[in-house]
């Protein structure tokens, strides 16, 4: 069994060299072809004189060559550290700082936002920019495109970056073996094949993303890349590269239907497409309809995953009209557990604490041993309701509260801590409070909180006071000025005084103020 995505990369290249790996518009690539670039990089990456270990970002739109540098990065001993595109250079700093990142590759529209922070690492271009900088087409032309090496499966792969319940940027680290045991699994549930040609829609700044590069070599498919502007490029993408398998966002499916129907394709020229999938927020049942109208052939799977490992469950797609709501059951070679404050198995219908034990655990979060220790459990806290035969194993507490039905489909209610699931991010309001408190000297308290939105799951609510309203326009220039723009608040709303918790008189009922809006 595989044990790396180098292994993996490999095997796709010694079975079928000149099948496509992966297209991006005109340009595309061989198996052949990538695995010679991925190599000439991987003898750059090699030569540097970094330690094993090292974090090396990548901040980047999304390009075949930022596809390269991921496979590159992950044929060394470095450990990759993604930079979210739309991160602001105060947050790209904060990252930099907490991983220890000693090398960064970017591109020429990042590029400005590491020079104002003033890193003092190696940079590494896509393109040719600088004198100073190197670039991939120069390595491309000075470097060998023969390259062994070995890769420990327990050794750290990624840091992926979300925020974090107390407003900050946490790093979760992934194993090698963590990146093959979920290309495995997902290509098991979803029948993935050679034949299938994979949309690179997701950002590869998270696992979700990331994890449709690595299903694409576990099959030897074709991983086409595409940047979700219009409606109709999207489906100009799916035509055109002869999509068969879709991974989506619930944001995705709001935004492709948003567009006069004459100007979408026909459902017929969309036969091709055979699979899509669904994570990073609630399905309506609203979606379901829209997605089985108009992809007809397609099956429609619903994911639920975490933080802390890349999926828990998927819903069977002929369960989807029956049950739209539910994230279903485990996926394969994963268990899952839902119990009360007294650690036993909660009944039908009871809502408890997910607990995710077995495959695609991720190894804890970076610089956080609280964090870890929260979340990380030993298996212990499930002695009521198993037989433990390893004391030594740990598993997820999650901090999702579900519960099962009769038929036990799990459902989703809330989540334990206050953050905003919003267009597929998990959004922390005490972030945005910050940047509201240090930036408006005038505002005297503000809450920050989600609201449904059946678009994007969770709009973003702003309520301050202050001695007198700041202007709209005044307010989001300044906001923007900071954060990144899926933590932009939607509704703000200004009053003379905010309604305070009973228990806590310095803190914001925001409990009340949310009741107030829906």
């Amino acid at each position: 069994m595989q044990s790396s995505i180098r292994e993996l990369l490999q095997t796709a290249y010694q079975k079928t060299p000149q099948r496509l790996a992966l297209i991006e518009r005109e340009k595309s690539y061989t198996y052949e072809e990538l695995f010679t670039q991925v190599n000439k990089l991987a003898n750059y990456f090699n030569q540097l004189d970094l330690e094993a270990g090292a974090r090396v970002g990548i901040y980047s739109n999304k390009s075949s060559e930022q596809v390269i540098a991921i496979l590159a990065l992950l044929s060394t001993p470095y450990i990759i550290v993604p930079i979210t595109r739309f991160l602001k250079p105060e947050q790209v700093e904060y990252i930099i700082k907490d991983a220890g990142i000693t090398c960064i590759i970017s591109d020429k529209t990042k590029i400005r936002n590491i020079e104002e922070i003033e890193y003092k690492g190696q940079i590494i271009t896509f393109e040719p920019l600088r004198d100073e900088f190197v670039s991939l087409k120069e390595i491309y032309k000075c470097f060998n495109s023969k390259f062994e090496k070995n890769i420990d499966s327990s050794n750290s792969a990624i840091i992926t970056y979300s925020f974090g319940s107390d407003g900050s940027q946490k790093g979760i680290i992934m194993s090698h073996q963590n990146l093959v045991d979920g290309a495995r699994v997902v290509s098991d549930y979803l029948n993935l094949t050679a034949d299938d040609t994979i949309s690179g829609l997701l950002s590869f700044n998270l696992d979700y993303g990331l994890n449709q590069i690595f299903c694409t070599l576990n099959v030897g498919a074709t991983l086409a890349l595409h940047k979700f502007i219009l409606p109709s490029d999207f489906f100009s993408h799916l035509i055109r590269d002869r999509v068969s398998v879709l991974a989506l966002m619930p944001v995705h499916i709001s935004k492709m239907f948003d567009e006069e129907s004459h100007r979408l394709p026909i459902s017929s020229q969309l036969d091709h497409v055979r699979v899509i999938t669904s994570s990073g927020g609630n399905i309506t049942s609203q979606m379901v309809k829209k997605v089985d109208n108009y992809f007809k052939p397609a099956k429609f799977y619903s994911m639920h995953g975490l933080t802390e490992a890349l999926r828990s469950t998927y819903l069977d797609p002929s369960q989807i009209h029956i049950r739209p709501t539910s994230i279903g059951k485990a996926i394969p070679e994963v268990e899952v557990y839902i119990i009360n404050e007294k650690g036993e198995a909660c009944k039908a219908g009871e809502v408890g604490e997910l607990i995710h034990r077995g495959c695609c655990i991720y190894q804890g979060y970076w610089n956080a041993p609280k964090s870890t220790k929260e979340r990380f459990k030993n298996i212990s806290i499930l002695e009521k309701v198993m037989t433990i035969e390893n004391p030594n194993e740990m598993v997820i507490a999650t901090g999702d509260f579900v519960y099962r039905d009769e038929e036990r489909y799990i459902y989703f209610v809330d989540r334990a801590d206050d953050m905003i699931k919003t267009a597929g991010y998990r959004v922390s309001p005490k972030e945005i409070e910050e940047v509201v408190y240090h930036n408006f000297s005038q505002i005297t308290l503000c809450a920050v909180f989600g609201i449904p939105n059946p678009n994007i799951e969770e709009e973003i609510v702003l309520v301050y006071s202050a001695k007198n309203k700041i202007p709209l326009n005044e307010m989001l220039f300044e906001l923007k000025k900071h954060l990144a723009t899926y933590m932009i608040p939607t509704i703000i709303e200004y009053k003379e005084k905010l309604p305070l918790q009973a228990s806590h008189h310095e803190v914001v009922d925001k409990h009340l103020l949310r009741g107030g809006m829906i």
